[in-house]
């Protein structure tokens, strides 16, 4: 079947002339600058493909196992490098889901999953976050939703786009619920690392044999440009079938990207790009809930890790036509409504970019919009 396209991505095609002024809700953290990595690189080095490993250069696969905690439980063989996680997901999804399948995922959530399991022909079963419960995932839904049909479990965690967080003993117990069909386990983590109240969380594939891993550098640490990320799994086929895929798609190696984002997780800058996200962060945390308590109608669950979470709209406003509304002279603000994860009474909020995205500019424009929309 033919792959349609999502809503959240309907939108940003459509608004990618706007030229926004200011952001609220920016998904990453500041991006570095090429001249921070020149120093590192060889002028020499070939822009052919690395001709050492399928997988990916060894050193970064080692430093991927090492920002994930898994050094002595899964080895470099485990760790496959994509076109960021958009790729390792497609990748997993389209070698494991057959038609008829079920695949079980998370309202709100990451769309992608949703999005190929509708092309594949699977079944498609949601379980749903609710906001009163501060978006915790349901377990008992979960295990209710998983059947002898089901092929695949698909999560984010930290929760993308609501920030919630799986603790170690929840994701032990989404494993148990896997095992006993023996369905994959699939954990986006993409936003591991930047956690706001509690530790972060031990990646899947070091938990669970059908445990899948998949992150990037593009969201902690603002590398998105460079679409550099990762699969990890202790199954050898599947990471044998997804490279196979691969060859068949975006075939081999981006090597520019792979050879910056080994200089990214090397462990010292690594630590101190992640310190830096994460002030950053914090102070872009509470100033949002600063400003979400002064505003009359608007609410939000403060996120527990990660960039963004849904901040609640005003009774009668509807997310769409509003972040047009404040798309619009004389607001010229960006922000993602919350139609784009079935949340139409809510809009995104983030605490990425850094000072580049005018957050404090934003959120007095959002204020304004806010009081002076028709309703």
């Amino acid at each position: 079947m033919k792959v349609k396209i999502h809503t959240l991505f309907q939108y940003l095609l459509e608004t990618t002339d706007a030229a926004p002024e200011a952001i609220v809700g920016f998904s990453l953290a500041e991006s570095p600058k090429l001249g921070m990595f020149l120093d590192d690189l060889d002028p020499e080095q070939s822009l052919d493909w690395n001709g050492r490993d399928f997988r990916g250069l060894p050193e970064l696969r080692a430093h991927v196992l090492a920002q994930a905690g898994l050094d002595g439980t899964c080895t470099a063989r485990d760790v496959l490098i994509t076109a960021g996680a958009a790729e390792a997901n497609y990748l997993a999804i389209m070698q494991l889901l057959q038609p008829g399948d079920e695949i079980v995922i998370e309202t709100p959530g990451w769309p992608q999953a949703e999005v190929l399991a509708r092309a594949i022909g699977a079944r498609i079963v949601k379980v749903t976050r609710r906001e009163q419960d501060g978006w915790r995932l349901p377990m008992d839904a979960v295990q209710d939703a998983v059947t002898d049909k089901t092929r695949m479990i698909f999560i984010s965690n930290p929760n993308n786009p609501t920030g919630d967080l799986l603790a170690e003993a929840e994701l032990r117990q989404l494993a148990d619920i896997a095992g006993k069909v023996g369905a994959w386990l699939l954990v986006d983590e993409v936003y591991a690392g930047l956690e706001w109240d509690g530790p972060r969380s031990p990646s899947i594939a070091g938990m669970y044999e059908r445990g899948i891993t998949t992150g990037s550098v593009s969201k902690a640490l603002g590398l998105q440009g460079l679409r550099t990320g990762w699969m990890i799994c202790p199954d050898e086929t599947l990471i044998m079938d997804a490279v196979i895929l691969r060859e068949n798609s975006s075939e081999i190696m981006n090597i520019m990207g792979e050879l910056i984002a080994e200089i990214a997780l090397r462990p010292d800058r690594y630590a101190t790009a992640m310190d830096g996200a994460r002030q950053a962060g914090l102070d872009h945390l509470a100033q949002i809930n600063e400003w979400v308590a002064g505003q009359q109608g608007l609410s939000w669950v403060p996120p527990r890790a990660g960039l963004i979470g849904l901040g609640r709209l005003p009774t009668g406003i509807d997310s769409d036509a509003f972040a047009r509304f404040l798309l619009g002279e004389p607001y010229r603000t960006f922000l993602l409504p919350g139609s784009a994860y079935d949340q139409p009474g809510h809009i995104r909020l983030g605490v990425g970019g850094g000072a580049s995205v005018n957050l404090e500019k934003g959120l007095g424009r959002l204020g304004r919009a806010l009081a002076e929309y028709p309703r």
